[in-house]
């Protein structure tokens, strides 16, 4: 009778480490451990996803827009019988000197919400998106814009520089531009 391998390899091994071998399995054929290591793996992987998920839930997103009232610097900085451009992009509105006063104008074209380009050239607002024109007082003179631009609170801040509130804004088809706060008289 032959000895199989196994046997043999038994033999030569000291008496105390004497253990069944065990063959491993051909590759390619999954073994019980594997299987389960995979699927703890996989429970371990979307439950960290979850709770990173539940954990980005407890910081809520959070939009960083600029003060809805700002200091728009001192009266004298403007030229007279000009438009003011250095507030549009960063808080969304036009300042206006005339010769007896300052008014405040939105950005926003009253047709669909786009931003109109000052034209100093051709002293108007022109839409960029549908051609909505507006002049110098926030007038809609031609386009599709069904009415004027919205004017915002003015007034003087106690050091005296010009206090913008966008809180408050003012209709002129709804007759709010004579209201006192929606046009500044400064004769300084």
């Amino acid at each position: 009778m032959t000895e199989s391998n196994e046997e043999k390899d038994q033999e030569k091994l000291p008496q105390s480490d004497v253990a069944p071998l065990v063959r491993s399995p051909l590759r390619g054929e999954p073994t019980r451990r594997g299987v389960l290591l995979a699927a703890w793996g996989a429970f371990t992987a979307g439950t960290l996803a979850m709770l990173g998920t539940w954990g980005r839930f407890m910081f809520p997103n959070v939009l960083y827009e600029p003060p809805q009232q700002f200091k728009a610097g001192f009266p004298n900085e403007y030229a007279v019988d000009a438009v003011d451009t250095r507030y549009k992009a960063s808080h969304g509105v036009w300042i206006v000197r005339e010769s007896t006063g300052f008014y405040v104008l939105s950005t926003v074209c009253t047709h669909l919400g786009c931003t109109p380009n000052w034209l100093s050239a051709e002293e108007k607002f022109k839409c960029p998106c549908h051609g909505s024109g507006f002049v110098k007082t926030g007038v809609n003179v031609e386009g599709p814009a069904p009415r004027p631009l919205e004017r915002y609170k003015i007034s003087l801040a106690p050091d005296g520089q010009l206090l913008i509130d966008k809180n408050t804004k003012f209709q002129e088809e709804k007759g709010q531009w004579a209201m006192a706060d929606a046009y500044l008289p400064y004769l300084g």
